[in-house]
């Protein structure tokens, strides 16, 4: 019972337990100079969680050139305000978000036991966000707006063919009804909340350089050893969190049927697949263990 309370007692203090993982890549082309992108995921804001609202107004501190959201920023509607006023620092900054479903919809408890089965947990869904509320505090201080959406983007000298779909976990992505002409940026960065593979097959077959993704929280609960338990979505444990080199023929999350594979002679592509495990929590499940929040700055340089 000790043992147990104990470890109760330190997952709770992890999740709130706040850090930025710093990761260089490679990917600009020869000659760019670095640019700094601040990845924002699952904040999950409760209008009281004074420790996260500061946490994210000293994020600013990084000085980022971009700041990407993906999604599941709020888990109550009088959050909005208080999530606006921790980010408005960073509002100042160029920027673009996707939404997650716990930005269209309060959170509501789950039995735990369901998330070990494989692939995503069943949706359900509460009351409704002021969502509109949301994205207008965004989109009113100049961040742009990626649910199924394609920019391009001018970060000093350097221009973005940026593109992201709404939420997959809630069947909101259309990704088929972007605009396919070719672009020509320097660099492409696809933006989605959940990583399903068939919207991160279709970005890396259409050669996104880099794909930001969030949704998973990592696993939340770790163990040492083994790692992420379950992603929540169809994504092999293996991507869970972090930074990788994502294939598109990478098999689904064990277990998972995977003849759709079965023919090898297709061309591959790859590219790197960050998925951040996220900042906060449900307010129903507030643990994390061995998976601690954080804030991801990306700080791309040339090949």
């Amino acid at each position: 019972m000790a043992g147990g309370l104990g470890l109760l007692g330190y997952s709770l203090w992890e999740a709130q337990a706040y850090r930025t993982r710093h990761v260089t890549l490679p990917v600009l082309p020869s000659g760019s100079q670095p640019v700094k992108v601040l990845h924002l995921s699952d904040i999950h804001l409760m209008p009281n969680d004074t420790k996260r609202t500061a946490w994210l107004r000293s994020l600013a501190d990084l000085e980022p050139d971009l700041v990407v959201n993906t999604g599941d920023n709020i888990s109550h509607p009088g959050s909005i305000p208080v999530l606006v006023d921790a980010l408005q620092p960073l509002l100042a900054v160029p920027g673009v978000f996707v939404f997650g479903s716990n930005d269209y919809y309060a959170p509501v408890f789950k039995n735990p036991l369901t998330y070990l089965r494989m692939g995503p947990t069943p949706i359900k869904h509460a009351e409704e966000l002021p969502w509109r509320d949301l994205e207008a505090g965004f989109t009113q201080a100049g961040w742009l707006n990626l649910n199924n959406h394609r920019e391009t983007i001018k970060v000093g000298s350097l221009l973005i063919d940026a593109r992201g779909v709404d939420d997959p976990h809630i069947h909101r992505d259309r990704y088929d009804d972007l605009d396919t002409e070719p672009s020509t940026a320097d660099f492409s960065l696809g933006v989605v909340h959940a990583p399903y593979r068939r919207v991160l097959n279709a970005m890396t077959t259409d050669g996104a350089d880099v794909i930001l993704a969030g949704h998973t929280h990592g696993g939340q609960v770790c163990l040492p050893g083994y790692g992420t338990l379950v992603t929540n979505c169809d994504l092999n444990r293996k991507y869970a969190k972090g930074l990788s080199r994502y294939r598109d023929d990478a098999l689904p999350e064990d277990g998972w049927d995977a003849t759709e594979f079965a023919n090898v002679n297709e061309p591959v592509a790859e590219t790197w697949l960050n998925v951040s495990p996220g900042i906060g929590t449900s307010p129903y499940a507030p643990i994390r263990l061995a998976c601690r929040p954080e804030a991801i700055l990306l700080t791309l340089t040339a090949r």
